[in-house]
């Protein structure tokens, strides 16, 4: 802008600059950077052959151990103990009359997956290399990426080779400077001192003069900051960015049971792993007690492979049963039958109808 003089004045680029960068042409990313956006790249065809029932394994024992009444019966001793005010006399004399296994059974399959998605970035042009143009740039799916800890959700950003331009800062218009938001612009902004009124106690305010504005020191009064985008050099690097995420896609079924147990105790306690798996492409647990169990594994392994095999590369499947075990034991102590639960690899126990559980004298 010029005054009428003929001399310059700085006009500040509006906050939101809607001048969009110039995108490069890059070859062999026409059909990936569509209107600059970038996008997802569909992997290519799978690294190892998809299994076939010849080479599922074999039947597995699923036989699972029951909790003997010398270990449910420590372990409720050791309950009652724990609990100063209570009497160790219906853990220590009660004569165990029934014991019921009410297992829980978790089953969890992960998938590993990498997907690939490219777009165009921007950084402040500080003398980093040009290459656009100078080599064909290479695909997205043939950039060497190293793979990191299976089954571990990691991200890592590259900058494809040979994708790299300069170009003006499309941020600031390519003065290096954007408005102050704070003051927008204006050097002042609102006085906190005197809230905007510009007066205290009937008397001007001493932080503003009485204007009801004060000086700004976000930006130290000039209403405009270094652009962020160019770091004030009112040029960028631009090129294609290549993210490549690999994520863990985990999921459960929690087979149902019927103990009258509280569920929310069991996430205090860790389970027996009765089965694990790893492969390129697991196969469904079959043969198992439990048949929703084998059917909840046959539907969540056709639908991990279906869907990620269609948007990312599988890298590695695993499965898993845990076993959380149950015990429902009866009792009877002075003529009464009371219950009590023993859970997990811990042997927790759980007695919500102990019958001392008051044994304080009061003097």
């Amino acid at each position: 802008m010029f005054t009428p003089g003929g001399g310059a004045v700085y006009a500040p680029p509006s906050p939101n600059p809607t001048a969009p960068p110039a995108y490069g042409n890059v070859p062999g990313y026409e059909g990936f950077m569509g209107g600059g956006a970038g996008g997802y790249i569909p992997p290519p065809a799978p690294l190892h052959p998809v299994p076939t029932p010849d080479a599922q394994p074999e039947q597995i024992d699923w036989t699972i151990p029951s909790i003997t009444e010398e270990a449910a019966q420590a372990a409720f001793l050791e309950f009652a103990g724990n609990n100063c005010c209570w009497s160790k006399a219906p853990a220590k004399d009660g004569v165990i009359t029934k014991m019921e296994a009410f297992n829980t059974y978790r089953y969890r399959l992960e998938t590993f997956t990498e997907s690939r998605i490219t777009e165009w970035q921007t950084e402040a042009f500080t003398g980093q290399t040009v290459d656009v143009g100078l080599q064909p740039a290479p695909p997205p799916w043939s950039i060497q990426v190293q793979t990191p800890a299976l089954f571990k959700d990691h991200e890592e950003n590259i900058k494809v080779p040979n994708t790299s331009s300069v170009k003006g800062c499309h941020i600031c218009q390519e003065t290096g400077k954007t408005r102050c938001d704070t003051c927008s612009g204006s050097g002042k902004k609102h006085c906190h001192r005197c809230d905007g009124s510009g007066k205290r106690f009937q008397e001007d305010c001493e932080d503003c003069n009485g204007t009801g504005r004060e000086h700004c020191t976000d930006c130290s009064g000039d209403g405009l900051h270094n652009c962020e985008t160019c770091d004030g050099r009112r040029q960028v690097l631009m090129f294609i960015n290549l993210k490549v995420t690999w994520k863990n896609n985990l999921e459960d079924y929690l087979a149902q049971q019927s103990s009258g147990m509280q569920i929310e105790n069991l996430t205090s306690v860790s389970g027996k792993k009765l089965f694990h798996d790893t492969q390129y492409m697991v196969y469904p647990v079959f043969g198992f007690p439990d048949p929703n169990l084998s059917q909840a594994s046959e539907r969540m392994v056709r639908e991990h492979q279906s869907k990620f095999s269609q948007s990312a590369r599988i890298h590695q499947q695993q499965h898993a049963i845990e076993l959380i075990p149950i015990t429902k034991v009866s009792y009877k102590w002075k003529g009464d039958t009371h219950f009590f639960y023993v859970f997990g690899n811990e042997s927790k126990v759980s007695a919500d109808d102990y019958p001392a559980t008051c044994c304080c004298v009061v003097m």
